[in-house]
C-alpha cells in the first residue's frame, strides 16, 4: 500500500505523539548521562535501561517519520456513498448465526477495536470494500469462513475525538 488512509483527527493525533516522543529525547539522554556516571556499565541495571528506553523511542519516532509522508488524510465528514469505502460505518449480518456486527474502517493509525474502529487493512474491512447493501461476503477468519450480509453502510463522519 503506497499511501496510508487516515483521518484529520488521526493525523492530529499521531503528529501530538510525535511531538512528545521528540520531548522525551533530552529526558532519555540525561537517564543514561547519571548512569554512566555510577560508574561500570557492564553491570549498570540504569544505563541498560535508559539505553533501551532510548532506543524504543527512536524506533517509535523513526516509524512515525517514515509513515507521515505516505499519509492520505481524509476529511471523514464529507464522505457517503451508496458503497462501502474508507469512513464508512458499516452494519453486518452473521449468516450462520444472525448475530449483528457494526464496524467503521478507519486507517491502520486510528483503530480501536474495542470502540467497534477497525483497520480497512483487515480480513472483515477487505470483504467489505467496495460492496453495497444487501451484499453477501466471506471473510476468511482463524475460525474459519464467516459469511456476512451488508445490512447497512452509514457515514457518520468523525471517529476520534480531540481533546
Amino acid at each position: 500500500m503506497s499511501t496510508i488512509p487516515i483521518s484529520v483527527e488521526g493525523f492530529e493525533l499521531v503528529k501530538r505523539d510525535l511531538e512528545r516522543l521528540k520531548k522525551e529525547r533530552p529526558e532519555v539522554i540525561q537517564a543514561i548521562k547519571e548512569a554512566r556516571e555510577e560508574g561500570d556499565l557492564s553491570e549498570n541495571a540504569g544505563y541498560d535501561a535508559a539505553r533501551e528506553r532510548q532506543g524504543m523511542l527512536e524506533a517509535r519516532i523513526s516509524n512515525i517519520e517514515s509513515r507521515m509522508p505516505r499519509f492520505n488524510v481524509i476529511d471523514m465528514r464529507n464522505l457517503g456513498g451508496e458503497r462501502v469505502t474508507y469512513g464508512a460505518t458499516v452494519e453486518l449480518e452473521d449468516l450462520d448465526t444472525g448475530e449483528m456486527r457494526v464496524y467503521t474502517l478507519v486507517g491502520p493509525d486510528e483503530t480501536d477495536y474495542v470502540k467497534g474502529s477497525i483497520s480497512v487493512l483487515s480480513p472483515v474491512a477487505k470483504a467489505v470494500l467496495g460492496k453495497e447493501e444487501g451484499d453477501e461476503v466471506v471473510v476468511d477468519a482463524p475460525r474459519g469462513k464467516i459469511h456476512y450480509e451488508i445490512v447497512s453502510i452509514n457515514f457518520n463522519g468523525p471517529v476520534i475525538t480531540l481533546d
